[in-house]
This record gives C-alpha cells, sequence and structure tokens, in this order.
C-alpha cells in the first residue's frame, strides 16, 4: 500500500508492455520478415535489408510509445508526493503519532 505512490500510473493501458514482452514480440515478428523473405525468393542482401528496417522501425515505435507514456505522467511536486504519504501513513484517529500533536 504504501509503494503505490512509487508505481507509475498506467497510462492508456500501455503500461503492461514491459521490455521481456517487447523483446520476444521483436523476435517473433523478424522471424516473419525473414520467413516472407525466403518464402518470397530474396535474395541473402535483400532479407538481410528487411530484417534491419523492420528492427528499426520496431524500435522506434518502442522508443515513441515510452516517451509518449513518460511525457504525459508529468512529474509531481514533492509536496504533492508528501501529502500522499503522509494521508497513506496516518491511521483512522489521526495524526497519531504526528510530531505536531501536543503534550497535553
Amino acid at each position: 500500500m504504501g509503494q503505490s505512490s512509487i508505481l507509475p500510473e498506467q497510462v492508456d493501458g500501455l503500461s503492461g508492455m514491459s521490455l521481456p514482452k517487447f523483446i520476444v514480440g521483436m523476435i517473433f515478428a523478424l522471424a516473419i520478415v525473414v520467413a516472407w523473405s525466403f518464402l518470397g525468393g530474396a535474395s541473402l542482401g535483400t532479407t538481410l535489408f528487411r530484417v534491419i528496417a523492420c528492427a528499426i522501425v520496431i524500435q522506434l515505435g518502442y522508443f515513441l510509445l515510452v516517451f509518449a507514456m513518460v511525457v504525459r505522467n508529468a512529474p509531481k511536486s514533492a509536496d504533492r508526493i508528501r501529502d500522499v504519504e503522509r494521508k497513506l501513513s496516518s491511521t483512522e484517529d489521526g495524526e497519531k503519532f504526528s510530531a505536531r500533536r501536543s503534550l497535553r
């Protein structure tokens, strides 16, 4: 519960795209390009060019996705983060162990 303020918020359902999922997807996409080139009778040079071009396009798309997620999650001021942490750590009785509590 205390770590919820540390974790990034979900942006349009895209936060589930982790690096391992991306790498596996990229390998499958490149394998499809290789199979398509082989079945189409393309030369080794053409196949290599297609694989490199496909890898660049995939990498560019992933970079833009991550960049959009970073831009949409604007940094929060320290005061807002501190207020959220106080709300999460306070008990139902109020700030029971707070330094602001009087000693009456």
